[in-house]
């Protein structure tokens, strides 16, 4: 399982529109960038510490040739999606309390 925490705004974006093309930094950087089950909590402490209203997307994305594990903080590997999220990638969703 994987997943991306979005923003309120992104939240609400991605809902009205079915797909999200990325936050700030994924536009920036290229990719969407997800977490997996080990990487989230570590990833909401260190971004997204002061902010409510976020919310966690559970995505399935098996062997979508568009996802590639690559090297970040100190090697270890991140799952980065080279394509735009889509409502249908999603399995689940849960706010941040």
């Amino acid at each position: 399982m994987l997943f991306k925490i979005l923003r309120a705004p992104e939240w609400a974006r991605f809902e009205a529109l079915g797909r999200f093309e990325g936050s700030a930094d994924d536009l920036r950087d290229g990719f969407i960038h997800l977490s997996d089950a080990g990487q989230v909590d570590d990833i909401l402490r260190k971004h997204f510490a002061d902010e409510s209203g976020l919310v966690i997307a559970e995505l399935a994305l098996g062997t979508d040739p568009a996802l590639r594990w690559e090297p970040s903080r100190g090697g270890a590997l991140f799952p980065h999606l080279y394509r735009p999220l889509l409502m249908a990638d999603l399995t689940g969703w849960r706010l941040v309390t």
